[in-house]
This record gives C-alpha cells, structure tokens and sequence, in this order.
C-alpha cells in the first residue's frame, strides 16, 4: 500500500512562495503519475497540476500556469511544488495524489492528507 505525506503548508503574505513537498514510500515511487489538488473552504477539489511518472510531462490548471512548477525526484521518492506570486485566492487544503500509471488520471486512487496553504492579502 502507497502511502503519500505532504509538508510545506503555512502562511505567506501576497506575493510571497511556498514549496510544498509528497514524500511517497510503499512502493516504487517511480512507477506513479502523480499531481497536486486543492480544496478551498467550501469549494469542491479542483486540480493543480501533474506530473508524468517519468517527470518528462507536466500540466497545470490555467490558475496557476506560470506561476506554479511541479516537479518530482524519483530518487528520493519525493514530489514537490513550487508556487510563487501566490495570491490569496490559492488559499486552500493542498493534496498530493497519485496513480499507478503513466499519466494520473481525473480520480486518482491515492491521496494525502493535505497540507493547509493560507495567503493573505
């Protein structure tokens, strides 16, 4: 059983970055599409973006293109994502998600427990 962990949430004024972090253990890490979602209070999830198992293809939601970067470090079983110029509208629960396959799919079948990103204006 994959087990996914987040870290890096907090508060950061407008403007400013965070770098969130899903470390994975339980199996191997890169034999997993994986991708980042985030839930805002009393909104559905919505995607952010995701990454390729291979790390060769990234996508991300038009909300944070070019200003989020996904990345993943297949040797420490690691998945990161970088945002910057962070607004107070991507205030939100942040989860780590995969998918034992190439590309994740819209119903990832593996979650974290979120980690908690709040911006200020």
């Amino acid at each position: 059983q994959v087990q996914l962990v987040e870290s890096g949430g907090g508060l950061v004024q407008a403007g400013g970055s965070l770098r969130l972090s899903c470390a994975v253990s339980g199996r191997t890490f890169s034999s997993y599409a994986m991708g980042w979602f985030r839930q805002a209070s009393g909104k559905e999830r919505e995607f952010v973006a995701r990454i390729r198992r291979s790390g060769d293809s990234t996508l991300y939601a038009d909300s944070v293109k070019g200003r989020f970067t996904i990345s993943r470090d297949n040797a420490k079983n690691t998945m990161y994502l970088q945002m910057n110029s962070l607004k107070p509208e991507d205030t939100a629960v942040y989860y780590c998600a995969a998918d034992l396959r190439v590309v994740l799919t819209t119903r990832p079948a593996y979650w974290g427990q979120g980690t908690q990103v709040t911006v200020s204006s």
